[in-house]
This record gives C-alpha cells, structure tokens and sequence, in this order.
C-alpha cells in the first residue's frame, strides 16, 4: 500500500504544478492583451495629436485626445496596481551586454 499512496502523492504534486502553470499561462496571456490594448490606444493619441499638430483635427480631437489620456492612466494604474505582475524593469532589448572580458596580462596569445 506504500506505493499507491507514493503514487498519488505525485499525482497530486503533478496537478498542483500543472494548475500553478496554467495560472501562469493565464497572467501572460492577460499581460500580452493590456500591452496590445495599450500599443492600440498610443496608436490612436499619436494619430489624434498629429491630425491636431498638422490642421487637420477635428472639432471632436481634442475631446478624443482627452479621453485617450485618461484611458491610458486607467490602463497603467490597473497594470502598475496586478499583484500577479512578476515582471522587471530591467532592459531586455539585449542592447546593454556587458563588455568582453580583457585578456589575460603577461602577452599571452591564443
């Protein structure tokens, strides 16, 4: 009897693990739709403060730039405010890679 309740251990472990990454799935996925909610209403106040800066606004594009600003602030303090949210502010672009390390004193070539 050892084993079976050995293996159902491990079936309970397992579930608890696959519950754990779908919960993680789930926070990425939700993540991936704010960010593109985010990218569509930048797209928008960049759209409206051109047609504004160039003359060719429309008597509703300051109302427009308006709402998208308060829209925007909304989306950032729901995103900042995600306990699940597990990202970092460190840059992940690979443009900062530390330097190559100096080669070793004394002249010694490879």
């Amino acid at each position: 009897m050892a084993l079976m309740d050995k293996m159902k251990a491990a079936a309970a472990t397992a579930a608890q693990k696959a519950q754990e990454a779908g919960k993680a799935g789930q926070s990425k996925l939700e993540d991936v739709k704010a960010g593109r909610k985010t990218d569509s209403l930048l797209k928008e106040l960049g759209a409206a403060v051109y047609a504004q800066r160039t003359g060719t606004a429309t008597d509703e594009t300051a109302g427009d730039i308006d709402r998208l600003v308060e829209e925007l602030k909304a989306a950032e303090a729901e995103h900042a405010s995600d306990p699940s949210d597990t990202s970092s502010d460190a840059d992940t672009s690979g443009g900062s890679e530390t330097p190559p390390e100096a080669p070793p004193e004394g002249g010694f070539k490879l």
